[in-house]
């Protein structure tokens, strides 16, 4: 088996989070997006002694379980990798394939409660980053997600499923309206070009819409009209503001070097289990909204005794289970490390009436140094990346009675769990919930306990 050979293989198992592995002379061959019962065509793009690494070219043979998909853009966006297998299905290959996960970890003696649905399995996403581009170079401009696959070239998803009508009507009006003045997109390659990204937020339980377009500062370009044709924009939901982000960095990510107010607000409101939350265009939200509720009910049942309890919120984003667990706590601390979350999450908690929870801005790994208090829980809600294995070991010195651990990447809570576990604790119970259906993600909530 060589570098850039095409083979013909057979699925025969998968690893998290969509990878799907095949046998061949021998060998382990791992193809991303390959989905087991499937035979598939691929290239190989790794060759190791153990195992190879194969990219998916065409799917030969569909797995028998299989569905037709129900988006016009699927097999080319990148955005869903699962469509074609019935839901049901999904919420079990997710739960089997975190359990795995932990178990090869070493963790022993937990309860695995399986895995809770998201309520709604389409329009969930309440926040979408397209991407300005082309799908094939020098051809017209697009405006949607990375085509699978193919990182440079970008789908324009007018009728995304996984968005309400909002998006798609924000979407095709803001590629239309660019395209007949003849903008030009940002090219990551050359770094050339002006436009490159259209962030839109809504708030799925109020309705309330933020528009962000990023941009370079190559060219000076008048936006009022633009701003005009959104706000006359026929909505279901209500237009609340538009900004305009300037970013002249060279990596593909929404960052902002400034922000200029269109028009309205720079925020918008969302609501969750009772409570009203001011979000910001960079405030961490739960992308799925009914399904963040799901999320902190189920954190809220792992919880035995909150009352007259002092808890640390680590990685609190803007607030939310903090300020949720703070109705019946006697004293919330947050960390976060995005200063605007922070400003926002200390906003939210004095809209909400709760006097006692404070946000600190700042990195988990510094700032835990700097609180006197003793917490009886301690909660992770970490980004993708884990726990800092240093910052773990500081967060654990404090030797709290009981951890709770919200997950969104099972791999890397299984390496924080094996050093919780050494570190003298028990690993009481784990329940997925899904937050993201079609998708191979998956949230995760660990209740932990110091033996």
């Amino acid at each position: 088996m060589k570098r850039g050979q095409i083979i013909e293989v057979y699925i025969q198992d998968m690893e998290f989070p969509s990878k799907g592995i095949g046998e061949l002379e021998g060998k382990k061959i791992y193809i991303k997006n390959a989905l087991k019962g499937q035979k598939v065509r691929a290239r190989i793009k790794k060759n190791r002694r153990e195992y190879a690494e194969g990219k998916l070219m065409e799917v030969l043979e569909t797995a028998p379980y299989e569905i037709e998909s129900f988006c016009s853009h699927f097999g080319l966006c990148g955005g869903c990798a699962r469509q074609t297998i019935p839901y049901e299905m999904q919420l079990q290959i997710k739960a089997d394939l975190v359990k795995s996960l932990i178990d090869d970890a070493g963790i022993e003696g937990y309860e695995f409660l399986g895995i809770e649905k998201s309520p709604n399995v389409h329009g969930y996403r309440n926040k979408m980053e397209y991407s300005f581009g082309d799908e094939i170079k020098g051809g017209a401009m697009t405006l949607g997600m990375h085509k699978r696959g193919q990182f440079n070239s970008v789908v324009t998803v007018e009728q995304c499923k996984l968005v309400d009508d909002d998006f798609n009507n924000i979407l095709k009006t803001s590629l239309e309206y660019f395209l007949e003045r003849n903008v030009p997109h940002y090219n990551n390659k050359s770094h050339r070009g002006y436009l490159r990204h259209l962030v839109v937020r809504k708030g799925l339980n109020t309705g309330e819409i933020l528009v962000a377009l990023v941009t370079s500062t190559q060219l000076d370009i008048d936006l009022s009209d633009y701003t005009k044709t959104l706000v006359e924009l026929q909505l279901a939901g209500e237009l609340k503001g538009i900004i305009h982000i300037h970013n002249d960095g060279l990596g593909d990510v929404v960052k902002a070097d400034k922000i200029e107010l269109l028009w309205g607000s720079d925020y918008f409101y969302d609501q969750l289990l009772g409570l009203k939350f001011k979000i910001y265009p960079f405030s961490f939200f739960q992308t799925n909204t009914l399904g963040a509720e799901v999320l902190y009910e189920t954190a809220l049942d792992f919880i035995d005794d909150l009352n007259n309890k002092t808890i640390f919120d680590l990685y609190s984003g803007t607030g939310t289970i903090g300020q949720i667990i703070a109705k019946k706590a006697r004293k919330v601390i947050g960390i976060e490390i995005v200063e605007e979350a922070v400003t926002a999450a200390n906003e939210n908690a004095a809209m909400n009436g709760l006097d006692n929870c404070h946000f600190i801005h700042g990195d988990v790994l510094e700032k835990i140094d700097e609180i006197n208090e003793k917490p009886e829980i301690i909660i992770l809600d970490p980004p993708r990346a884990g726990v800092h294995p240093k910052a773990l070991s500081k967060i654990l010195h404090f030797k709290p009675q009981e951890i709770l651990y919200i997950s969104c990447n099972p791999k890397t809570l299984a390496e924080n769990l094996k050093q919780i576990q050494e570190a003298g604790y028990r690993v009481d119970k784990v329940k997925c919930v899904d937050m993201f259906p079609h998708t191979p993600h998956v949230e995760c909530v660990v209740r932990i306990y110091r033996k």
